[in-house]
């Protein structure tokens, strides 16, 4: 692997239209205000995204987009949402050629479950065909990976790097993390960044960070510094938003903080609806604790 992406890394929100279409201009502004916030990464098209939604094209479009607007500055990370060894595949050799750390790959989401053999050779069959290296996104509820099986498929395929390890258990985060010590292990634990810090992850791919990237690298600084009261302060702050956020319109909410932050106005593809009117109140009000509104900015740790 060129490179160990490593820190904060927001999942970007994909710039739709109100007719559903992307506005790829709205691609690179939102590249700007992430690496200005002083973000480690991107990525581009996961559950954050809507890449679940993107067609081929759309989707190596927006991988190029990003790529793009990024110009060597950071880490680009690119998702991928769907339910065959094949499509996945294909997706993986449209971005082989562009400048991509790594692929950020979903088991399958639809009903039906692979079992263990299968799962590693869905990884496997991905490495093998597209060369590139490959984290784990354990996100999806019917499918969701053991750290013991996780580990096997890192060990047995040596270009899966890493794991995006999500829900809510920190013990299931903390056992990956002993099993694994040499791979990549980010949290999407976003309730709980503080804690997944301090127990060692090598980063963060999550909503958290793309509604809130500033506050959200000032919490990874304060714990890198050991200034644990301003990470419990900032991790207090970010869990009110989360708790605004969190939703089945997650993408949406987070697009509406961001909105709220300054960027253009971009909305959720259809069926998703935009955030309601408690949510936006809700979101408002965390962000002005943050101190993300009106122009105030959460500073770094020193």
């Amino acid at each position: 692997m060129k490179i160990r992406p490593t820190g904060v890394i927001p999942p970007m929100t994909t710039p739709f239209r109100k007719d559903g279409e992307i506005d790829y201009k709205l691609v690179s502004p939102q590249v700007d205000w992430m690496i200005g916030a002083g973000a480690h990464g991107v990525a581009a098209g996961g559950s954050t995204g809507e890449g679940h939604t993107l067609d081929h094209a759309e989707y190596r479009d927006l991988m190029a987009a990003t790529v793009e607007a990024v110009n060597g500055r950071i880490p680009v990370i690119a998702g991928i949402i769907v339910d065959s060894t094949r499509d996945a595949i294909r997706r993986g050799r449209l971005v082989r050629d562009m400048n991509v750390a790594a692929l950020q790959v979903t088991p399958v989401h639809y009903l039906f479950k692979p079992d263990d053999e299968a799962m590693v050779a869905h990884f496997r069959a991905m490495a093998d065909e597209t060369g590139m290296p490959i984290i784990i996104y354990n996100v999806v509820p019917w499918s969701y990976l053991s750290p013991a099986l996780l580990t096997r498929i890192m060990t047995e395929v040596p270009l899966v790097v890493g794991v995006k390890q999500s829900a809510g258990d920190l013990k299931l985060f903390a056992d990956l993390m002993m099993m694994a010590p040499d791979k990549l292990i980010y949290s999407a634990v976003d309730a709980l960044m503080y804690p997944s810090y301090t127990l060692g992850a090598h980063g963060s791919i999550a909503a958290i960070l793309t509604a809130a990237p500033h506050a959200s690298v000032a919490l990874w600084d304060a714990v890198k510094a050991g200034d644990h009261p301003r990470a419990l302060d900032l991790h207090k702050k970010l869990l009110t938003l989360w708790n605004a956020i969190i939703a089945d319109n997650l993408p949406a909410c987070t697009r509406y903080a961001q909105t709220l932050q300054g960027l253009p106005k971009t909305y959720p593809r259809a069926p998703m609806p935009e955030a309601s009117p408690a949510q936006q109140a809700a979101t408002r009000k965390a962000l002005e604790a943050l101190g993300a509104l009106s122009g105030q900015r959460v500073e770094a740790a020193e």
